[in-house]
């Protein structure tokens, strides 16, 4: 197509007209029958020309015919840009033409002093090719800039064609010449902004209609068209942008949140979102797609390593500007990063959201992760007070009550404000402080409060463990004298049924609850307590099944182990404090159990963790009680006696086979039974002999146990230097063969079993120095107990639960210690003991993972589990046949 005659056939050939809307076409008939275009010729196969506009203005076009892909390509200066009425116009008075005359024989004139002016197109291009390495289809964005020198409205580009310009002008022929180092110049301010020359043609600019650059990344492209882009404009650059540039950015012109409340306040829908060219677009789908593309936008660590000032480029598909092309934004990271942290729920949904995510309650919680951001609010106000009440709750304390016999430390009115503000909002929660912290006098305060307050208009109800009956009834009796009590206990409650109503607090046991849930259940409650709320973990037993039936304004559980060994755990907790609000136990697998537990999901843990936060008020000895004294752990090693090395092993063989062939059986989750008889035998025979040989015969004293041999010289070394010990068993049994030799030896003690009656007495007689060994049962002596006279504790045997030797090892560890604390524990070398050990730091890494914010995984019996735990001892026969 080398001349104009030739281009006007080519069009006369072409459906070019379907490349305009039928208002624009008629509006370039218009312009067209006024003689609104002005000239037109070819250059370099482009048709150049000019057509005045409104308001006398003269804008220059840029046309192509590329059929099939498209009829006509015009670029033009107004404001449209793109096949607008102008590029119409002049198509049309063009089909009307023959080429113009030539310019031979028209007398010429020179011009060398014009300058030339930059112009730069900007466009994209979805590119897609297949991938041999990958085999795979792959898609990909071209930005290309194009850059021209206009000389009088004609276009040159390239280093060394058309060192002059002819044009036909007005009867004459102006020869104008060229700059290359004007040229050249702005060639280096487009190279100093970062640009390179494209090596590689793209179809994202027509092809020969500029010198063709591009930048290194999209992060490139968006800091230019954001920073540089407007500086070029300032400067004088003329800026073409094709309709296909992905960089053509709307500015957002506000942020909104609307919240809809339900008429039960059960739920409550979000809706957020940006206003663009008056149009109301969440930005809810949006985010999900970028989420599920990129996973990493909901870390914290990914996030914290994204600048406040870094943008996140995205096209809004769904929503068209007045050209009807979509609309393209930046979101800034300083508004997302709250937003992320806040709307997990995002990447749990399966389906899409609409323009609203649904959400729980309890949820609104956290919209106080989106106070921070400069938002237009709609409605929801009542949600957002509730967010923001629960948010400041350690800044908003509240006077401790008159009448309150103790003072509350800073943490302690914390947890006292926390508790009210959760009954204000009608929410309950979890005080997870360690033992020790005073999670009883924290409640009896808040209790207190609202007695003073005239809310107690019902009773409140504590259930607990059968140990911590008396250490209720002291601590209400000293604390908070004001409080009527009534203990639920023994034969003569049934009497007390008919007047619940006349006391300000209900003391009854887990024990008991299921026995006594129809008459319990019948009493309206102000406050229910679950004090030790961990025997409630098991959400099919019968304490949690009743503990759900009671009515009552306000929930609360109290344990300082909130997660033992998994998160069903977790979620057994807020079954009871608010059912529904984490699913039920297969959807809370689904979403959290399994990614977190099995295949250790970072992003999922910290969306637990926030959506829990403002329910659990958890705090450590060491992060609220800094003038504890240190608190040592020492293992002590114990090598096994050769009688116990023996039936060690006898025991571990027999074991070993009965354990896989029940394995092969049934599967290893169905196993669990013999596999804990097993471990338990052997533990057994770690412990002391006559555990597991009862029919033995008698032998010397010790000789049964090198464990037990041990304690003993750790006992009399330890009692001489006038240290005060406790001595934990999980078996009661291996207690009494300890107390037979501690009778032998002449030596004094008191002791706690199940079987203990009069609790009080031995605390006292051991608390006011009268013996200096506290033998103890671990499963009825871990809770309830204030023996801050010890300042050793001693672990005969390790337990699995790392959570419960600690619980027991904080009766003397806790408040009121004044003196170092000493924490032995007995570990066979070898042995099952000491996988134990190693099996504990799992189960305490998970517990820390959703409690402080560490990941990490729940141990589970594997294979590899097996053979750890039934392995030979080192040295044996066996040991040396396997290596």
């Amino acid at each position: 197509m080398d001349t104009l005659a030739a281009f006007v056939a080519r069009l006369r050939s072409l459906p070019w007209t379907d490349a305009f809307d039928a208002a624009t076409l008629q509006r370039g008939v218009g312009y067209a029958n006024q003689g609104h275009p002005r000239f037109a010729e070819l250059r370099d196969g482009q048709l150049i020309a000019s057509c005045l506009g409104s308001g006398d203005q003269l804008y220059r076009q840029r046309i192509r015919l590329q059929y099939p892909s498209d009829p006509v390509i015009g670029f033009c200066t107004c404001p449209v840009g793109y096949n607008c009425k102008h590029v119409a116009a002049v198509l049309l008075e063009l089909q009307q033409t023959s080429e113009q005359p030539a310019t031979a024989g028209l007398p010429e004139r020179r011009i060398d002093d014009l300058q030339p002016a930059p112009v730069l197109s900007l466009g994209s291009l979805l590119h897609t090719q297949y991938d041999l390495r990958s085999r795979r289809m792959q898609r990909s964005q071209q930005h290309r800039a194009g850059l021209a020198f206009d000389y009088a409205d004609y276009r040159a580009h390239g280093k060394s064609k058309d060192a002059t310009i002819r044009r036909n002008v007005d009867g004459e022929t102006l020869c104008i010449v060229r700059h290359p180092q004007a040229e050249q110049a702005l060639r280096n301010t487009l190279q100093q902004l970062g640009f390179r020359v494209a090596l590689r043609q793209s179809q994202a600019l027509p092809p020969d209609s500029a010198e063709m650059f591009e930048l290194p990344g999209e992060d490139a492209w968006l800091h230019f068209v954001q920073q540089q882009l407007p500086v070029l404009r300032e400067q004088g650059w003329q800026i073409e942008i094709s309709p296909s540039f992905s960089f053509d950015l709307s500015p957002i012109d506000t942020w909104y949140a609307d919240l809809d409340e339900s008429p039960e306040h059960d739920w409550f829908d979000l809706e957020l979102g940006i206003v663009v060219e008056g149009q109301r677009i969440s930005l809810l789908p949006v985010l999900l797609r970028l989420i599920r593309s990129t996973p990493e936008l909901l870390s914290a660590e990914s996030l914290a390593l994204r600048g406040d000032d870094e943008m996140l480029h995205v096209q809004l598909d769904a929503q068209r500007s007045a050209d009807g092309q979509p609309l393209q934004v930046v979101l800034p990271f300083a508004r997302l990063k709250p937003v992320f942290a806040t709307l997990g729920e995002l990447y749990l949904r399966d389906q899409p959201p609409g323009a609203n995510l649904r959400l729980a309650a309890p949820d609104a919680a956290r919209l106080s992760g989106l106070e921070g951001l400069e938002l237009e609010w709609r409605g929801g106000e009542q949600l957002r007070e509730f967010a923001h009440k629960l948010h400041e709750s350690a800044r908003n304390v509240v006077q401790p009550p008159a009448g309150l016999n103790a003072t509350l430390r800073p943490y302690q009115l914390e947890g006292l404000s926390w508790m009210q503000i959760l009954r204000e909002l009608g929410a309950g929660g979890v005080l997870g402080d360690d033992m020790g912290l005073g999670k009883t006098l924290q409640s009896l305060a808040h209790l207190l409060v609202e007695k003073q307050a005239g809310r107690l208009d019902r009773p409140a109800l504590v259930v607990m463990p059968t140990s911590l009956i008396p250490n209720w009834q002291d601590e209400a009796a000293h604390f908070a004298p004001q409080l009527r009590v009534l203990t639920l206990q023994g034969p003569q409650r049934h009497t007390d049924f008919a007047r619940l109503g006349d006391y300000d607090l209900l003391l009854t046991t887990y024990a008991l609850l299921p026995r006594d849930i129809q008459q319990l259940r019948e009493q309206p409650l102000h406050v229910l307590i679950l004090d030790e709320a961990q025997f409630i973990k098991n959400p099919t037993s019968k304490a949690a099944h009743a503990a759900r039936e009671l009515n009552a304004r306000q929930r609360l559980c109290l344990t300082g182990t909130p997660l033992e060994n998994h998160l069903g755990e977790l979620w057994s907790l807020f079954h009871f404090l608010m059912p529904g609000w984490l699913g039920d136990s297969k959807q809370f697998t689904r979403d959290y159990r399994t990614p977190i537990e099995k295949h250790g999901d970072h992003a999922r843990l910290v969306h637990l963790k926030a959506r829990i936060k403002p329910f659990l008020l958890r705090r450590t000895k060491e992060e609220v009680a800094k003038e504890l004294p240190a608190k040592s752990e020492i293992v002590q090693w114990i090598e096994l006696s050769e009688a116990q090395r023996d039936v060690y092993e006898t025991v571990r063989l027999a074991m070993d086979r009965k354990v896989r062939e029940e394995i092969q059986r049934k599967g290893l989750a169905r196993s669990q039974v013999v596999i804990l008889d097993a471990l338990l035998k052997l533990r057994q025979v770690c412990c002391d002999l006559r555990l597991v040989k009862q029919d033995a015969p008698r032998r010397k004293a010790g000789s049964h146990s090198s464990k037990l041999d041990s304690l003993m010289e750790m006992l009399s070394e330890l009692l001489a230097e006038g240290r005060r010990v406790l001595l934990f068993s999980q078996f009661t049994s291996m207690l009494a063969l300890i107390e037979e030799e501690l009778q032998r030896r002449g030596l004094t003690y008191v002791q706690i079993t199940g079987a203990t009656r009069d609790r009080r007495t031995p605390v006292q007689r051991f608390q006011q120095g009268e013996v200096p060994l506290f033998l103890i049962s671990l499963k009825a002596g871990g809770t309830g107990l204030n023996l801050t006279a010890a300042d050793t504790v001693i672990h005969y045997d390790p337990w699995w639960n790392p959570a419960s030797e600690n619980q027991a090892t904080d009766r003397a560890y806790r408040i009121g210690q004044t003196k170092p604390v000493f924490v032995y524990k007995l570990i066979a070398r070898g042995t099952v003991e000491e996988k134990i050990q190693q099996l504990q730091q799992h189960k305490a890494a998970l517990a820390a993972g959703v409690l402080s914010g560490d990941a990490s995984s729940d141990w589970q019996i594997q294979p590899g589990d097996i053979d750890a735990l039934l392995a030979p001892l080192p040295g044996t026969a066996s040991a040396r046949a396997n290596s």
